[in-house]
């Protein structure tokens, strides 16, 4: 068992000071002053004194397997290590292939998966990458998803890019009525995540989708939806019609000079709209940051990092322009909910013990739990994947 102490609990809204007691991995009573002094087993305390306790991250989309590869074999970018979610303050990953699905294939993936939780971590992935036909396991994108447990649904499909398979909108429909039914008959989301690229379709394929009537918004997460002015736009349009909009907060200048809206300002207008409850952040950990010229040839090359999640969302916190329980729920109650994570996104008795603890001033990651095990405590990583140093 475990306690944390006398922290500023934000479950994500504000709680006050609480203790937090945890048990086989999960919260079974938050109320002040929990006295354990005559529990018949130990407990383990974690003082959390003038610290705020957040829900662990949810990041929900990472190249678990490492992503890239535009610029051939050498720009393949690297797996993700349990220690980078623990610093970024990340419990809780959702792997996608991306772009590469045949050197990195499904079964990689199923079995990143499985060694991202034993290690520590909660994880689940999508089937598919950026092309159809989906690369999945079985053969069957809906068998997939209804048979293999860590498969929650499809993506992440490439759609308004140069990169994508430029499927037709029946292939669009039929991919995403299977995610759907797979979803229903197993209980999952059943979702399709959809990556949007710089071509001025935008969300064009994603509204005749929904325009024939049978398919609903909520059933798609596009992402990149920061990308460029135009795609930002109609992201608030699609959000304010029921969508989810995922922001990435991975990015480097070059890309804000070309027009890329800062997370910071995006989630200010997401709140201005009254549209914050249908808007996730991501980090696109491990995935290629390419930069093309004009020509579409390759022409620099950076790679996503879970870091950037925290350090975007804070940023409107630090500077005023909204309160920590609503810019912090784009990355722990949005992304449990639009994904159906049962027992994310929250701390509420019953949930899973992830908690990250912050500093009060600067809302540094101080400490995190995860799965109710202790990985960081006075800013030290303490749970690290089998071959970090």
């Amino acid at each position: 068992m475990l306690i944390v102490k006398n922290a500023l609990v934000y479950a994500p809204e504000p709680l006050g000071v609480l203790d937090i007691l945890i048990a086989a991995g999960s919260i079974v009573a938050m109320a002040p002053g929990i006295d354990v002094s005559g529990f018949p087993c130990p407990v383990e305390v974690y003082e959390a004194e003038g610290l705020l306790a957040l829900p662990g991250l949810v990041d929900s989309h990472v190249h678990i397997l490492g992503g890239g590869g535009e610029g051939g074999f050498a720009t393949r970018t690297p797996e993700l290590l349990v220690g980078d979610c623990v610093r970024a303050g990340v419990t809780t990953v959702i792997g996608t292939l991306g772009t590469d699905g045949l050197a990195r294939s499904m079964e990689s993936l199923v079995a990143k998966a499985y060694s991202l939780r034993a290690q520590g971590l909660s994880c689940w992935i999508y089937t598919g990458s950026y092309r159809i036909p989906p690369a999945t396991v079985t053969g069957d994108l809906m068998k997939d998803i209804m048979m293999i447990e860590p498969i929650i649904g499809a993506g992440e499909v490439a759609i308004s890019d140069h990169r994508s398979s430029r499927p037709t909108i029946a292939e669009l429909g039929r991919l995403a009525s299977e995610a759907r039914l797979g979803g229903m008959l197993s209980g999952k989301a059943g979702i399709v995540n959809f990556h949007l690229g710089d071509a001025p379709a935008g969300l064009r394929p994603l509204e005749e989708l929904v325009s024939a009537g049978d398919l609903p918004r909520a059933q798609f997460i596009p992402t990149h939806c920061n990308r460029n002015p135009l795609l930002f736009e109609e992201s608030l349009r699609w959000a304010a019609a029921g969508g989810w909009a995922d922001l990435t907060t991975s990015t480097v200048p070059r890309f804000i000079e070309e027009g890329e809206v800062a997370v910071a300002e995006a989630i200010r207008r997401f709140h201005e709209a009254g549209l914050l409850d249908r808007l996730t952040c991501s980090s696109d950990g491990q995935g290629s940051l390419p930069l093309f010229d004009e020509k579409g040839v390759l022409a620099g090359l950076a790679i996503g990092s879970s870091s950037s999640l925290w350090a975007a969302v804070k940023e409107p916190i630090l500077s005023g322009s909204l309160p920590l329980e609503e810019a912090a729920k784009t990355v722990t109650l949005n992304p449990a909910r639009a994904l159906k994570l049962r027992g994310k996104g929250r701390l509420s008795v019953g949930a899973d013990a992830d908690i990250l603890l912050l500093g009060p001033g600067d809302l540094g990651i101080r400490g995190l739990v995860s799965g109710g095990r202790i990985a960081m405590a006075g800013g030290e990583v303490l749970m690290r994947g089998a071959f970090e140093a």
